[in-house]
């Protein structure tokens, strides 16, 4: 943008802050700046679901044999694009950004990104939308930073609460969105960035009202879990117990994720022919197992809603295991959270199988709560986050099973730029 242009804006700002400087509240400019880019993320988010959800209609009329091509095809030109446009990176890229970076996330790669991200979440893929809008808001966030010559924290925090703004647009849960915009930067035991919260807090707020405004999601649970009622006082053992499962599945998951990078990293080709081959892959998964096709967000309703047979929900939950590794390492595009509730569902479904007498709604979000921690090392956001999306009152047996995925987790955090740099193994 033009010095002339950027000029006029910080001009206009200071006129908005004339009447404020002699208030005697807290309230200043810079909520405004913050509650501006709440109201962006959310129209960008609701866009963003709209289109999303437009495609996945259209892709949707394809089915049986005829996903194994429509999800191959859909790899190919994600690929493509990424391959044309520039590559948007994923998690780790946007860690390292916020931490060594002076909190700056590029937004050039944005487009690439959008769509990308749109073909692998619409065509099937098992990755939700979550990991796309945190990278576009907050790159907007830092975006509006540097074109009002923000500078240090209050550029990192303006990228911050850009990211929460995104989050908390598709959760529904501004504190819980928030929490998870400063714990997934960060995991030795602290959120780092914590002068970013109440700026964090405020755009997810105002990100909610608009994306709610717009698609009325988020408003209430959206998973329905059974009612809950905590009489036993047993039911914090059983949390920890469910959580031990649940970390054992976070492991499998990582060493499978790196077991297929591994591979994928060996074949030394444009990207394209690597999503071209996770996609037949993921087809064929999906031919023969449809529960597993897409990221989760309206198949855990049928895994909660259908009475499934010990046999397939133990398949289910091995192959969505392995297609999420799959979509996370040969180049789809997405975020991981959502589908790793759809596994804790699975495992919490089939604990309760193998012994009925387990309260059914515990064991699935103990489970989906503890795996979803050992990956992304996020308990606080994650206990809101699963309080808010399945209506679960409770809040310390979801936090006891968080802690137990967060202390069992292994000592090398998938999200390897999570790792402090002054913190060295043996």
């Amino acid at each position: 943008m033009k010095t002339s242009t950027r000029r006029k804006w910080i001009s206009f700002l200071d006129i908005l802050d004339r009447p404020l400087k002699f208030n005697p509240l807290v309230l200043n400019r810079t909520f405004f700046l913050w509650a501006l880019l709440g109201v962006i993320g959310g129209v960008i988010s609701g866009l963003y679901w709209i289109v999303l959800e437009l495609l996945t209609h259209g892709l949707a009329f394809f089915e049986g044999w005829q996903v194994i091509p429509t999800m191959a095809i859909a790899g190919f030109l994600a690929g493509l694009i990424i391959h044309l446009i520039g590559d948007p990176g994923e998690i780790n890229l946007i860690v390292n950004n916020i931490r060594f970076n002076k909190g700056i996330l590029d937004p050039k790669n944005n487009l690439s990104m959008i769509l990308s991200s749109l073909l692998c979440v619409a065509s099937g893929g098992s990755l939700g939308p979550e990991a796309p809008l945190v990278q576009v808001t907050g790159s907007t966030g830092s975006w509006l930073g540097k074109m009002l010559r923000l500078k240090g924290e209050e550029l990192r925090s303006l990228s911050i609460a850009g990211m929460a703004s995104g989050f908390t647009a598709l959760f529904g849960a501004p504190l819980g969105g928030s929490l998870f915009s400063l714990e997934i930067l960060h995991h030795r035991y602290s959120a780092m960035y914590y002068k970013a919260l109440i700026p964090a807090f405020v755009a997810s707020c105002f990100s909610y009202i608009i994306f709610a405004l717009i698609i009325h999601l988020g408003l209430g649970p959206i998973w329905d879990l059974p009612s809950y009622q905590m009489e036993d006082k047993y039911d914090f053992a059983y949390a920890v117990i469910f959580g031990v499962v649940a970390t054992a599945a976070g492991w499998l998951f990582i060493i499978c994720t790196k077991s297929f990078k591994t591979m994928f990293g060996k074949f030394k080709l444009p990207i394209y022919y690597k999503t071209l081959t996770g996609g037949l892959i993921l087809g064929t998964i999906a031919f023969y197992f449809p529960l597993t096709r897409y990221f989760g967000h309206h198949t855990i309703n049928d895994l909660l809603a259908q009475s499934f047979s010990l046999d397939l929900l133990i398949t289910v939950f091995i192959l969505k295991i392995v297609a999420i590794a799959i979509t996370v390492t040969s180049g789809w595009r997405g975020g991981f959270i959502i589908p790793l509730f759809f596994v804790g569902t699975t495992l919490g479904l089939i604990i309760h199988n193998l012994f009925p007498s387990t309260n059914v709604s515990l064991a699935i979000v103990a489970c989906m709560a503890a795996i979803n921690v050992c990956v992304t090392r996020t308990p606080m956001s994650t206990t809101i986050l699963l309080a808010t999306l399945t209506g679960f009152n409770y809040f310390i047996p979801i936090l006891f099973a968080s802690l137990t995925g967060y202390f069992l987790a292994p000592r090398i955090p998938f999200i390897s730029s999570q790792k402090d740099p002054n913190f060295n193994l043996p």
